[in-house]
């Protein structure tokens, strides 16, 4: 008779379950995940540290090149990637090809030997690539 009464063993006493989903705490981590994902994208889209030289030219846009750059030590990068001198040519022209594209966009420290900035131009019209441009940043017209 105990368990008809509601005094058996089986049944627990206290409030009733809720199945509902802690909304609160799903918009939290999503929010939390947002800023930190804010935080890291342009960090993560930052590339080879190079200071371009200022010049009054109209702003070219990269998305669809392959972007080159000369860091102050000389180093060549291609798209981020570290190449040496002598397998520039060779990948340059592997990259071109597989962007289906034919513009290259040098990216030249102001800082970075003369000498090396040409040795790359020189290598990329012997690679039969004649698109390349060269990137700089927006000269500030002094008052």
């Amino acid at each position: 008779m105990a368990g008809i009464m509601g005094g058996g063993l089986g049944r627990r006493r206290g409030p009733p379950l809720s199945a509902d989903i802690n909304v609160t705490s799903l918009v939290d981590v999503a929010f939390v995940l947002l800023i930190i994902f804010m935080i890291t994208a342009p960090i993560m889209q930052g590339g080879i540290d190079v200071e371009l030289p200022k010049a009054q030219a109209t702003p070219l846009s990269s998305k669809d090149g392959v972007v080159v750059s000369i860091n102050r030590q000389g180093q060549i990068f291609i798209d981020n990637q570290r190449v040496s001198r002598a397998e520039f040519q060779a990948t340059i022209r592997r990259f071109v090809d597989q962007r289906n594209t034919s513009s290259v966009y040098v990216r030249g420290d102001a800082n970075a030997p003369y000498g090396s900035v040409v040795r790359v131009l020189a290598a990329l019209r012997e690679a039969g690539i004649t698109g390349a441009g060269i990137v700089t940043e927006e000269e500030e017209i002094g008052r």
